[in-house]
């Protein structure tokens, strides 16, 4: 058994004797203290809200699902809330919030918040078999074709929903889970159940093919890197201001910015996201100022008159909410980079990508 898994056992009091086989039931759902719950509660409104709404109602940017649906948590806890909360979700926006991969949480922490998730939904647990669910996943192709691709995407990249096929959530997520998902949908969301639309058989063969897009299983976790210290926060202290034409006063074209970045414009360039994300990719040069952070310190160590690019990978709302920040402090040539990262790369710019261990994932 990995090292991660028994760190997680040991917050629960378990030892691996305890967890003898992935057939076996989790152990009951350990009752928050009040003291636990006010942290918990705090570190969602801090780390979670700005995506996935204050009554965790999800969607309030980059589609982030809703927090509050019972069948979620009804058989996602913890394994389906607590690994993407840790290790997040690759090619999304989602980053780990776990202290080991970079993020700003202790195990203990991404823990009770899962759990103060868990009761706030007012959810009871059904427990689930995770041995594999048969079906035709060539026929729950089509059926995917027929029915979900105008939420979930064609390539299940995601539209207005979660990306069906990113490796991480499959790799995570047991095959019960992802039926019961399709029998009851998530309440609270367009997501709506197909128990009485589609047969059994369909439904089986919905979830084989989903599965078919699963990964080999692998985790992908950054070799963390030194953070850059505060003299580093300005680009080019010494070369001219950037003269960049923003669409609608704010937003820069991801074009505009390389080109100044290559001329060896002045320039503070802050990544808004979780700093775990900025471990493993970003735009070289950057600096980590994560959205959940208090920016008075570095406001105070910036020039007034610097130019300051802020990105995030949702594509705006994290940068955009970061260059607010700093406006109110003083900092008025903010930018924000319109296409975000994600965009940025697509694109074809380059980033900055740290040393990858890779450890074999924990069965769910």
């Amino acid at each position: 058994m990995s090292h991660p898994l028994r760190r997680l056992l040991a917050v629960l009091g378990l030892s691996i004797c305890t967890v003898a086989s992935s057939e076996e039931e989790m152990p009951d759902i350990r009752k928050l203290t009040p003291e636990q719950s006010a942290v918990a509660a705090a570190n969602y409104v801090k780390y979670c809200v700005l995506c996935h709404g204050a009554d965790r109602q999800g969607y309030a940017n980059d589609h982030a699902p809703s927090l509050r649906s019972k069948s979620l948590f009804e058989t996602g806890v913890p394994h389906a809330i607590l690994r993407p909360l840790s290790y997040g979700r690759q090619g999304t926006a989602m980053g780990g919030y776990l202290d080991e991969v970079g993020g700003p949480m202790t195990l203990a922490e991404t823990w009770d918040l899962t759990y103060w998730l868990f009761e706030q939904s007012g959810a009871e647990t059904v427990p689930l078999s995770t041995k594999p669910v048969p079906g035709d996943s060539d026929h729950g192709a089509s059926l995917y074709q027929a029915n979900c691709t105008e939420c979930h995407g064609v390539n299940g990249e995601g539209v207005d929903a979660p990306a069906l096929f990113n490796a991480s959530a499959l790799a995570h997520n047991s095959d019960e889970f992802l039926r019961y998902a399709i029998i009851n949908g998530r309440q609270g969301t367009r997501m709506e159940g197909f128990a009485g639309r589609l047969s059994e058989e369909d439904i089986n063969s919905l979830t084989a093919f989903l599965r078919s897009r699963a990964s080999n299983g692998e985790m992908e976790k950054p070799v963390l890197r030194a953070l850059p210290t505060p003299d580093e926060y300005v680009l080019n202290p010494d070369g001219e201001d950037p003269d960049f034409e923003l669409a609608e006063g704010k937003y820069v074209s991801s074009a505009d910015l390389y080109k100044a970045l290559q001329d060896k414009k002045k320039i503070a360039l802050f990544d808004t996201r979780v700093t775990s994300v900025w471990q493993t990719a970003h735009i070289e040069g950057s600096f980590p100022l994560p959205y959940y952070e208090d920016v008075d310190v570095i406001a105070a160590a910036l020039p007034k008159d610097v130019t300051v690019v802020s990105y995030c990978s949702c594509p705006r709302a994290a940068a955009e909410w970061v260059a607010d920040k700093l406006k109110e402090k003083g900092i008025t040539q903010t930018a924000v980079l319109y296409e975000g990262i994600f965009g940025w790369q697509n694109l074809g710019y380059p980033v900055v990508r740290s040393e990858i261990r890779e450890e074999a994932a924990v069965d769910p």
